[in-house]
């Protein structure tokens, strides 16, 4: 079994019942340091052995389930909602739910520590899956759970079955399950997995590819959306490095380049994790000057000037039609429209130059403190379009940064159709 891969050959519904039964003697050997009676026939397929080996030495109990213990509500929230994954959910779903469900199996997406973010699918089997604690939350890597598809997924960066007794935990002898790793296009960073555990007598030999077919779809319907946020970035970067003098370069926040002047274009720039507006290093072109654009960064090479920050910012909440916020520095101005809800954010963190915390935004947006998950996701949203601009910790608008406020002629016109408790404030004067 070691070396074959996973097909109809060793999974077919003919030899299912020996094929546990070989699985449970390689278990049983694996545990007890033995070598199993009949190899390499009972010997244990590589990911799976190498699997065993590191929960060994990890200290799971095959005996005994962990306690799980839980994200809280507002945790899991903010980490769904921080989620690039949350984009994929309808082609996930479309693509595994119905099927997971129609074979008493149910769906789950994890984050990339293997936290369940969503599980979906057949309510008995929900109900078989919360005495394992198999539930939204719950930490499925292998440190705590031992072997299991969505844990040694992420270990091994490739799908991966883990049927019957192929299961470290003997509690979880009685399930198969298939999971894929879903990885960022920009970066190939490791977003999660996508997973369909069920009954082991449930299962099918075609589950992993499909489970894999579906992780690809996924992955290419980030692309896309990717591609689209560059082709956004390109038209608001091309008037402002059309007025540039010298070598600039426009790039998204994970450094893909979508426009250039005085220079020969590269593919992608390396940027810092968490890049800021001002002076930077970069080691193919030196000292640099980095300045915000609407979703992106403008990269001047060369020499930093005096004045590096954004400048000036305009935010514009006259209008009945909408709101718009406009930026300007060295290279130009440029400007974006705005939410009904970044709107409001951003009139309030005008408002309140000395910053707001994420509960005090609650209560200013919805009259209710405790919606602080909300509130750092919105805000999250809008550092993506103004990330020198805004600043965090309290959030406020960044030093240095002179802001103007254009309101309605009449305080009863502000943003009308919000109804957030600062608004009505400040409309009533």
């Amino acid at each position: 079994m070691s070396d074959r891969p996973i097909d109809s050959a060793i999974w077919s519904a003919r030899d299912i019942r020996a094929t546990t039964r070989r699985l449970a003697t390689a278990h049983e050997a694996a545990l007890s340091g033995e070598p199993p009676p009949d190899p390499p026939l009972d010997a244990p397929r590589a990911v799976i052995g190498e699997s065993w080996r590191r929960v060994l030495i990890s200290g799971v109990d095959p005996d005994r389930d962990q306690p799980q213990h839980l994200l809280s509500v507002a945790e899991l929230e903010h980490r769904r909602q921080k989620s690039q994954l949350t984009a994929v959910l309808p082609v996930l779903n479309e693509g595994l739910l119905a099927a997971a469900d129609a074979a008493q199996q149910i769906m789950v997406v994890t984050d990339a520590e293997g936290r369940v973010l969503w599980r979906e699918g057949s309510a008995p089997v929900r109900r078989m899956a919360d005495r394992l604690g198999f539930d939204k939350g719950a930490d499925w890597t292998e440190e705590v759970v031992g072997t299991n598809a969505i844990g040694t997924a992420l270990v091994a960066r490739r799908p991966v079955l883990v049927h019957s007794a192929e299961h470290f935990v003997r509690s979880h002898h009685q399930w198969t399950c298939a999971a894929a790793p879903l990885h960022d296009p920009r970066d190939g960073r490791l977003l999660g997995t996508v997973d369909v555990s069920g009954p082991a007598h449930t299962f099918h030999p075609t589950t992993l590819s499909l489970v894999s077919a579906v992780a690809r779809l996924a992955e290419g319907e980030l692309r896309t959306r990717h591609h689209a946020s560059l082709e956004r970035l390109r038209s608001s970067a091309a008037p402002v490095l059309a007025r540039i003098g010298g070598r600039a370069l426009a790039v998204d926040p994970s450094g893909w380049t979508v426009g250039v002047t005085g220079m020969t274009p590269p593919e992608r720039v390396a940027l810092p994790k968490a890049p800021a507006a001002g002076p930077l290093w970069l080691p193919r072109y030196g000292m640099c000057t980095l300045e915000p654009l609407p979703g992106g960064w403008l990269i001047r090479v060369g020499r930093p000037e005096r004045d590096v920050g954004p400048g000036r910012v305009v935010l514009d909440v006259s209008g009945r039609d909408g709101s718009t916020v406009t930026v300007s520095g060295p290279a130009g101005s440029w400007s974006h429209e705005l939410t009904p809800r970044h709107a409001e954010l951003l009139f309030v963190l005008a408002a309140h130059p000395q910053g707001r915390t994420a509960a005090e935004l609650a209560q200013d947006l919805f009259g209710d403190g405790s919606r602080t998950v909300t509130v750092r996701a919105e805000l999250s949203r809008l550092r993506r379009h103004l990330a020198g601009v805004l600043a965090h910790r309290p959030y406020r608008f960044a030093d240095g940064v002179e802001v103007e406020l254009r309101l309605p002629p009449r305080p009863a016109l502000l943003l009308p159709q919000s109804s957030a408790p600062a608004v009505a404030a400040a409309r009533r004067g």
